[in-house]
């Protein structure tokens, strides 16, 4: 049993030795007192949000001005400009306003109001009215909409707290005037009450800013993986930081405001070019992880910390998007069309949501998403209507930009929305259709003739059509960074490090339990069997010879 108990004893020391196991006892001693201290990022963030009380310094309701009987939107604003003058200047400064990127010259016509493509509502261009639901102004039914207009901004629809104020989903930006229902859901609209709503205004919430996020690209999380509904009133399980039962952060909390300039990323412009703490500079924008965390966010001596330079928060701590609801992961517009008894019709499918809809499609919705996983340093480069494509495989609208030997980039999460569209079969371009308008406008969802609807939305985004038309498959990308789970539902390191991991596809680089070369293996084994029959023969003199000394 002695021998025995040597030999054993010596395969335990070989073992530490080549895991590096030396000093065992003091390491675990101080594993001991950390797990008794709080992780640095933890606190830090903790002392970044430790005042919650919102200063408040007007009482809106007791505005003379605001007493005075309003009937439009446009005439609330004037009353808001009575007193904070520059608002509306400073607000038509902003892509919120515009809709083009403000950091290319106009003329590229980078935006959603200009010529960029996408693969779920394709583009504005031929349908304001429908697409301006979602716009923070009034009256934007086409190309002759006044951006200079002060009057036209709409101050409620980021600032009321009632939560009774509704557009109109084809009122090109303006609340009705008399209860309306709307064909395609069946809702009642009604008109606001002006002065509840004017006097109602404070900071924007989730639910402001979620009235136009959450539902962009035609319904509850149709665009964004980690956007949707769920988040209004979400628990920390859903997302830490906004959770109720959490820090209960409003989205402004993150997305800090310079004169109505929200911070976060603009097209190809990343939400912030450094990523300095609080500490290091406190008038900073706190979009980014860093801001409140710290580049070191996990205790002193935890592996994580070394991913830091080259791996995003959001991979280990976003697991999964669309924990609670769906999202569309997939869009057909080429299936389009189809009816029933003469009719359009829809179908649903998995998740109680529309699987087809003669006006839109096929579609695919998904729960509990894993991302796709790209290298990012904050930069997403696209194409746009006038850009020529290779329809034979998959087009890839826009991308992230960013390599592993960019200083400035990082491991991150997004989803990646497929789709099928069309594009113009000679001039080999992505094409803009008109969907929405009455019929004789050659809108597509009031005549479903694809190739009228092509001709009026090229048309007024300005763009040539040569009358072909055939689908492209196409893929979007958005990153993800909302929906941050607790520490415990953090990706676990063995779901990147092992060969079919997360990580299978950056296959760029060297990460240990993914990759392996024979020849090292080979070497690797012969040191370790070699090292295993020393210690084992060691052993083994050992217990004789101490038999021959007891003898």
């Amino acid at each position: 049993m002695n021998a025995v108990a040597k030999i054993m004893s010596g395969w335990l020391c070989a073992g530490l030795l080549m895991m590096g196991g030396v000093g065992v006892s003091p390491a675990r001693s101080q594993l001991e007192v950390l797990h008794e201290n709080q992780a640095p990022g933890r606190t830090m963030a903790q002392q970044a949000t430790k005042e919650r009380q919102i200063w408040i310094t007007a009482d809106h309701s007791r505005h003379e001005i605001l007493q005075k009987e309003f009937t439009s939107g446009p005439e609330v604003t004037k009353a808001c400009l009575s007193c904070h003058e520059l608002a509306a200047g400073q607000f038509h400064k902003t892509i919120h306003w515009t809709w083009l990127d403000p950091n290319v010259p106009p003329g590229e016509r980078i935006g959603k109001a200009g010529h960029s493509i996408n693969n779920f509502c394709i583009n504005l261009n031929g349908n304001e009215p429908r697409c301006t639901s979602c716009h923070a102004g009034y009256g934007w039914r086409d190309g002759s909409f006044n951006f200079k207009d002060e009057a036209a901004v709409d101050c409620l629809v980021c600032h009321e707290q009632t939560g009774t104020y509704k557009k109109f989903p084809t009122g090109a930006g303006h609340p009705v005037q008399e209860p309306t229902i709307f064909a395609e859901n069946k809702q009642t609209y009604n008109p606001p009450d002006w002065n509840l709503v004017a006097q109602s205004v404070g900071r924007p919430t989730r639910a402001n800013c979620g009235t136009c996020h959450f539902y962009g690209g035609g319904g509850d999380g149709v665009k964004h993986g980690d956007l949707d509904s769920s988040l209004t009133k979400p628990n920390k399980m859903l997302d830490v930081h906004m959770g109720l039962d959490g820090q209960d952060f409003d989205c402004v909390r993150c997305h800090t405001t310079t004169l109505h300039n929200i911070a976060g990323r603009t097209y190809a412009t990343p939400a912030a070019t450094h990523r300095k703490s609080l500490i290091e500079d406190d008038l900073a924008a706190k979009i980014m992880c860093e801001s409140c965390h710290s580049s070191t966010p996990h205790k002193p001596g935890v592996k994580a910390n070394d991913h830091t330079d080259k791996v995003a928060c959001q991979s280990c701590h976003i697991p999964e998007f669309a924990r609670v609801n769906a999202t569309k992961m997939y869009w057909d517009w080429s299936t389009a069309g189809n009816k029933k008894d003469g009719k359009p019709y829809k179908e649903k499918g998995p998740h109680g949501k529309p699987s087809y809809d003669t006006k839109k499609g096929d579609f695919r919705w998904e729960k509990d998403v894993q991302p796709a996983y790209f290298w990012f340093n904050g930069s997403i480069n696209a194409i746009t209507a006038r850009d020529p494509i290779d329809p034979s495989r998959p087009v890839d609208i826009n991308w992230p930009v960013g390599s592993r030997s960019d200083q400035n980039a990082r491991i991150f999460p997004f989803k990646v929305h497929e789709g099928r569209q069309p594009y113009d079969k000679i001039n080999k371009t992505l094409l803009i259709p008109k969907l929405f308008g009455p019929k004789g406008s050659g809108a597509y969802w009031a005549e479903y003739d694809w190739k009228k609807a092509l001709e009026n939305g090229m048309q007024s985004a300005g763009l040539s059509f040569s009358g072909e038309y055939d689908f492209a498959e196409t893929r979007y990308i958005f990153p993800i960074t909302h929906m941050v789970a607790p520490k415990e539902k953090a990706v676990t390191c063995i779901e990147c490090h092992s060969p079919n991991g997360r990580l299978a596809a950056l296959t760029e680089f060297y990460m240990p339990g993914r990759d392996s070369f024979r020849a090292i293996n080979i070497i690797g084994w012969v040191l370790v069997l070699g090292t295993l029959v020393g210690v084992t023969f060691h052993g083994l003199g050992r217990a004789i010879a101490r038999g021959r000394k007891e003898d």
